[in-house]
């Protein structure tokens, strides 16, 4: 597993004077804070920054806590931006076929695999080009918080974002595909198959034969044949840890994803970086 620590990415040649060419994306988890500036006409990345929090918590008031401290503690969130991105990291989320979707029955679609409280907020947003809708919870109080410092904002679940890279890209692919977005300690995996989406999940695992237990039972599940489908790993995952090697124990066809964002990216954005960063260099 990857070692919890601050990282900070900056161009060398970074500015922040024309406000009306500024983006910022900002990915809020129960376990750090993430954010890059972007610079909208270059399309390249300007400052990428990541606090991983000391404790964790889902606690609604110690998250606001976290974020608030990592807030006040990145001065280029201080700068002036056009446009602000928030993506919600949990595996609070549904995915629900658009033909089969009503805006007036949100509860109805987390009630059977989650907790939910009368008073929980439920959003959603809709796949692009897909007819797939993502039903999920976001932390409201920290969109709140969000939205005194910086104003209007559009915000999305992770797994809206994880899909639609990942189904734009491999929806037509003649092989079975199952992907795993790890992190620190549960993982998503999305199943790709006969051109269309066969799952969305999210699993708690402890160590690594919890890790290739889900998999493998997920894979029986769907008749993917561990000879025959692709196993492509993302997030917190690096070649050879733990996590791989378990995996390439067991499964034929182990690879590390590509990342195929339309940033442009300096040196300093390693493969294993922008594998970590996966979501939030895919958000804009």
């Amino acid at each position: 597993m990857m070692v919890k620590k601050k990282i900070q990415i900056n161009k060398s040649t970074a500015e922040f004077n024309k406000p009306e060419e500024n983006h910022l994306s900002i990915q809020i988890s129960l376990d750090g804070f993430s954010f890059c500036a972007i610079n909208k006409v270059s399309k390249s990345v300007e400052t990428l920054g990541h606090t991983p929090f000391a404790v964790s918590s889902n606690i609604p008031h110690k998250l606001l806590e976290n974020v608030k401290e990592a807030f006040e503690n990145e001065p280029v969130l201080r700068k002036k931006f056009s446009s602000v991105s928030v993506t919600h990291v949990n595996n609070l989320a549904s995915i629900v076929p658009k033909a089969l979707f009503d805006e007036n029955s949100l509860p109805q679609y987390l009630k059977y695999n989650l907790k939910i409280y009368r008073n929980d907020f439920i959003a959603f947003d809709q796949l692009l080009n897909h007819d797939l809708v993502n039903v999920y919870i976001p932390y409201v109080n920290v969109n709140n918080f969000l939205f005194d410092k910086l104003g209007e904002f559009e915000y999305k679940h992770s797994g809206t974002v994880l899909l639609q890279s990942l189904l734009d890209v491999y929806r037509f692919s003649e092989k079975p595909h199952i992907f795993i977005n790890v992190r620190e300690s549960y993982f998503d995996l999305v199943a790709i198959a006969n051109n269309q989406l066969q799952l969305y999940n999210s699993f708690t695992y402890e160590n690594k034969a919890d890790f290739i237990y889900y998999i493998l039972f997920t894979a029986e599940q769907l008749n993917f044949n561990p000879e025959y489908f692709e196993l492509v790993l993302t997030g917190n995952v690096i070649k050879n840890d733990t996590l791989y090697e378990i995996a390439y124990q067991y499964i034929r066809n182990v690879t590390l994803i590509e990342s195929r964002s339309n940033l442009v990216l300096n040196e300093s954005f390693t493969d294993d970086i922008q594998r970590q960063f996966y979501i939030l260099l895919h958000q804009y």
